[in-house]
């Protein structure tokens, strides 16, 4: 089979970047394209040279149209209006999506499934092996202990991330929800100041912390009367990000139209 095509969203910041580099590294992966925010200081400049590789040719542009023209797929880590706005293009084009968007509200949730049904889209709070990994523990250990053991999601991401909890631990959360089998939305709790009463028994917790330059960490914590079990993931770099992104755009090449999530990608959907 030929190479897979990819264009890079947002290929001028710090994931793109990093995107960039794995897909060089990347047998059986070639890099099309690279899309940036029109407007961007960076348009026109080299991907290669802004992701520290030798210059390869492709500059960036702000035009998907024109980019997804001679493309497979598309990897996008943006922000959620830049991901809404290359869904259609994207699905028209017949590109497999793969969606690392944080941020992302039950609205835009809802424009990227209903392109599904003619489109490969790849969607993840989180790409990395690890969380995954962990999503699925979290689902099983829920599934294992009642109520009487309280859920606590706990994470930190460096100070310039925008949003919070991050897709992360909203990715745990809705697999601690799962096993427990209730609705997230109904049931979690989040932002806690000052008399808030006791702890709603059932609640699924979360706190965001921001500092420094973290790159990722997060734990599950299940409290109970005089136990407690931990589980956690500390990201050291975000190149594992960009790997399990790379490797779920190789996984959906030439698959069938539908919404996936890196659970099929790695084979986790029966853990």
């Amino acid at each position: 089979m030929a190479d897979m095509r990819l264009i890079v969203a947002g290929a001028g910041g710090r994931m793109g970047r990093a995107l960039v580099r794995v897909i060089s590294e990347t047998p059986g992966a070639v890099l099309t394209g690279a899309l940036e925010a029109p407007g961007s200081e960076l348009l026109g400049k080299d991907a290669g040279v802004l992701a520290g590789l030798p210059e390869n040719g492709v500059k960036l542009s702000a035009d998907l149209w024109t980019l997804s023209a001679n493309a497979d797929g598309i990897l996008d880590f943006t922000v959620p209006a830049a991901t809404i706005a290359n869904v259609a293009i994207a699905a028209q084009r017949g590109l497999v999506h793969i969606v690392g968007t944080t941020g992302l509200s039950a609205s835009d949730m809802a424009v990227i499934k209903s392109v599904t049904e003619r489109a490969v889209v790849v969607q993840s709070g989180n790409m990395s092996l690890g969380i995954n990994l962990l999503a699925a523990l979290v689902k099983r250990v829920a599934q294992s202990l009642d109520e009487s053991f309280d859920i606590e999601i706990v994470e930190m991401h460096h100070k310039a991330k925008i949003d919070a909890p991050s897709g992360t631990a909203f990715l745990l959360g809705e697999a601690a929800a799962a096993g427990r089998g209730v609705d997230l939305h109904a049931r979690s709790a989040r932002g806690r100041d000052g008399h808030t009463g006791a702890r709603r028994p059932g609640d699924i917790g979360f706190a965001a912390l921001r500092g420094g330059t973290v790159v990722g960490d997060h734990s599950v914590i299940f409290a109970g009367s005089m136990e407690r079990i931990e589980l956690t993931h500390r990201a050291e770099d975000r190149t594992m990000f960009a790997q399990g992104a790379v490797k779920a755009a190789l996984w959906a090449h030439g698959r069938k139209p539908g919404f996936y999530t890196m659970t099929d990608v790695l084979g986790l959907a029966d853990f």
